[in-house]
């Protein structure tokens, strides 16, 4: 199986990106976490992003806040998948990342999730992975059909409250 990239700005980001650490165990889709920053170590993360497929990457995840230009960066330099997560950092409330990582120019896209949005972007980074892995699909259709059933129960539990006559 392929591993999932993990690349986060500062390790600041480290809350959010935990989110997505989890999501990929409970998955046991291997994955690797790294820092690695757009400004102030470019040399490094184009290197890693450059070398992310035949290091056995086959999605990359990139969290940073503010100017947020990391997964940008990561995806001018490999074809793999990227995932963008914008961080809530600064006194904009993450919308400044959240622009930064959804506005990429044509031929260079970056699949953006919400802002702190980690669990979903581990989950896209695993339905990128399942479209080759029947295991994976399986998974992730038994955790929608779990998904399901528990709203269903929580419908019932109202209903019945509310439903009751007085």
């Amino acid at each position: 199986m392929k591993k999932v990239a993990i690349i986060m700005g500062s390790d600041s980001d480290l809350p959010v990106v935990k989110k997505a650490t989890e999501v990929l165990r409970e998955y046991e889709v291997p994955f690797e976490v790294h820092v690695l920053s757009a400004h102030r170590t470019p040399e490094q993360a184009k290197t890693f992003a450059s070398l992310a497929a035949e290091n056995g990457f086959g999605v990359m995840i990139a969290a940073a806040g503010k100017a947020a230009h990391l997964a940008g960066a990561i995806a001018a330099n490999t074809v793999l998948p990227v995932i963008g997560i914008p961080i809530k950092a600064s006194v904009l409330d993450g919308m400044d990342a959240l622009l930064s990582t959804v506005q990429m120019p044509a031929g260079i896209p970056v699949a953006t999730v919400a802002i702190d949005g980690a669990a979903n972007a581990a989950l896209l980074a695993i339905q990128i992975l399942a479209v080759n892995d029947a295991e994976l699909t399986s998974k992730l259709l038994s955790a929608r059909a779990k998904a399901a059933r528990d709203v269903l129960e929580k419908d019932r539990q109202i209903s019945e409250e509310f439903s009751r006559r007085f």
